[in-house]
């Protein structure tokens, strides 16, 4: 069974899980219709099922390679690019002005769901030309965005993001690229960057580098960073492709994963001849960066999810058409589909479960991220800012964690099968592995939650949202479902548990932060799993509302209720177990000699 992208749930997840009505309700937008929304949702997944997915085992067997100072991409890539562009799926969210189609973020990630789940080593690409896109949005001059936006917009041009370097990985204080001004209003700019996704390519005209660098007068630490635009060609001033602007690939990285995404090493000014122009403000370029990085982290974590349904797709087809062993008790006849054994059927609800909660936080940050930003209602706006705020790490850390957890699983639904290459089923471990590090590390967006998020208000941001928790709770015990009921309680129990590690990590981060932060990640965790739980139990009430009024799709329904009570009996209790590591405080994670760890 090839890729194949899941409309009805994608469709159901925003529609009941992430509330998309909200957005409707701005009037912000021309047509959102169900009717609307499934078109969309429809042509996505025509483009990722037939054009991307079958490019996503060739991308692994041929990855990019570098040729004479170029790197040429995977066969085929270079013709389903040009489709993408044709398409407009690059253009999906943003303004018309700019060749936009003025859509939601929200539907703009459920066509990131579609093309990462099909390739993502393809659609890592686009992923950072539409971060570039809103940067240049918020910060770019009216030149820049003159020159660059409308291409940038369809994707005709590509875009990436320059920040680490060999010394600088996540700190990026250490950062030595240079930017010396020419006295023109242009920089020349002059250092290395590492870890370049899609630095550079065949499949786009020009490739637009946001890079971050340090002026000669710069203040120490990130205080001193400033941001600039580099055009792998020159543009003149009726945006006309020019010379090349010194601007080479010293070498792609060989990865675990993902090979068909050039992960470049890039030089910026060997030959002093690196022309850029600033984006925002001097030493304000951490800051201008943040908005590439907090919309990509949301998308790296609907990126791994993606990955993890496309995993789970092909150990359902595996687990209904390998026989073997019978049925606990049966001594004699054929063999039976592995299907048939509670345990592979634990492990396939459990890859299903993970990777549906994982997505509805996703699309709950996303309708969020388009709330704070189009609600004509300033309490609303604000409310979802917060929100936004809040889910962000989590979308990232929780999602590309447990990501992690559902593509090993579908290795092992395989058996000895999935450990060989010709079953696909380890590419896609492999393809995910790196989600939980770029983007900011994992632990980063744990001491992010508990440091930023909780310090925001002393926790008021969790607060609202484990009070959201509750009241759904209530909501599916007073259903009357056996099902519901059990799941709510379940739900408060672990909400209560939540609120409990959150007034110590509050108190913690406030008094003594070393005791909180040795505990960031399981928080982080646990918020993870209520999360989840709290956003499949409510399109759960909703898929038993929705039964009564159409039982036709009574099968469906009761699929989504499954889904919501295996997670809330299986998978929740998961937070409260983390409760004690949470709270273990500094002491639990004190130095030892390093020496002794290896006697």
């Amino acid at each position: 069974m090839p890729y194949n992208f899941p409309v009805k749930d994608v469709q159901f997840l925003l529609n009941h899980s992430a509330d998309f009505d909200q957005v409707r309700a701005t009037g912000a937008f021309e047509d959102l219709s169900d009717d609307f929304l499934e078109a969309v949702l429809e042509e996505a997944g025509k483009f990722a099922n037939d054009i991307l997915a079958p490019l996503n085992r060739i991308s692994d067997q041929q990855g990019a390679r570098l040729e004479n100072g170029r790197v040429i991409t995977t066969p085929g890539f270079k013709e389903a690019y040009k489709q993408y562009v044709e398409a407009g799926w690059n253009s999906v969210a943003f303004p018309e002005e700019w060749g936009g189609q003025n859509l939601p973020n929200s539907v703009a990630l459920a066509v990131v769901d579609a093309m990462q789940g099909a390739c993502i080593s393809f659609a890592m690409g686009t992923m950072l030309t539409t971060a570039a896109v809103k940067a240049l949005l918020a910060f770019g001059t009216e030149e820049q965005k003159r020159l660059y936006l409308g291409k940038l917009t369809t994707a005709e041009w590509s875009g990436t993001m320059n920040l680490s370097e060999p010394q600088a990985g996540s700190d990026l204080a250490t950062i030595k690229t240079k930017a010396t001004p020419n006295g023109d209003g242009t920089y020349n700019i002059k250092g290395q960057k590492i870890w370049i996704s899609y630095g550079d390519h065949d499949m786009a005209d020009n490739i637009v580098h946001l890079v971050l660098a340090r002026l000669p007068d710069a203040p120490e630490g990130t205080r001193g960073i400033s941001m600039f635009l580099v055009p792998k060609f020159r543009v003149d001033s009726d945006g006309n492709i020019g010379e090349h602007n010194d601007v080479k690939v010293v070498s792609i990285e060989e990865k675990l994963g993902q090979h068909g995404s050039p992960t470049c090493v890039m030089a910026y000014g060997d030959n002093d001849q690196c022309i850029g122009t600033l984006v925002g403000k001097e030493n304000e370029g951490l800051k201008n960066m943040f908005v590439m990085m907090n919309a990509a982290r949301i998308d790296v974590g609907m990126q791994a999810a993606s990955v993890g349904e496309a995993s789970f797709q092909k150990a359902l087809e595996y687990a209904l058409d390998r026989p073997q062993g019978r049925k606990f008790g049966v001594k004699a006849g054929p063999a039976t589909p592995i299907w048939n054994h509670p345990d592979v059927r634990r492990n396939l609800y459990t890859m299903k479960a993970l990777t549906d909660a994982s997505k509805a936080i996703c699309f709950a940050n996303m309708v969020a991220y388009d709330l704070a930003r189009r609600s004509p209602d300033p309490d609303v706006a604000r409310a979802a800012k917060e929100r936004e705020e809040l889910l962000t790490p989590i979308s990232k850390a929780f999602s590309s964690d447990r990501a992690l957890e559902t593509t090993n699983i579908g290795i092992q639904v395989h058996g000895g099968m999935g450990y060989v290459e010709e079953t696909g089923a380890a590419q896609f471990f492999r393809d995910v592995r790196i989600c939980t590090i770029y983007e900011g590390t994992n632990g980063i967006q744990g001491i992010d939650l508990i440091g930023r998020k909780l310090g925001m208000g002393s926790g008021k941001l969790a607060y609202d949202f484990i009070d959201e928790a509750m009241a759904n709770a209530d909501a599916a015990i007073a259903t009357g479902d056996a099902d519901l009921k059990r799941a709510g309680e379940r739900m408060k129990l672990e909400a209560k548990s939540l609120r409990q590690n959150t007034e110590w990590m509050v108190s913690a981060m406030q008094t003594n932060p070393e005791e909180g932060l040795a505990g960031g990640t399981p928080y982080l965790d646990q918020f993870g799993y209520i999360a989840g739980g709290h956003y499949l139990l409510k399109g759960a009430i909703s898929a038993l509302e929705a039964k009564k009024q159409d039982p036709s799709r009574a099968d469906y329904f009761d699929s989504r209720i499954h889904i919501a009570s295996f997670y809330c009996d299986n998978l929740l209790p998961r937070a409260s177990g983390l409760a004690p590591a949470v709270t273990a405080g500094a002491q639990t994670v004190e130095p030892v000699e390093p020496t002794l760890l290896s006697a």
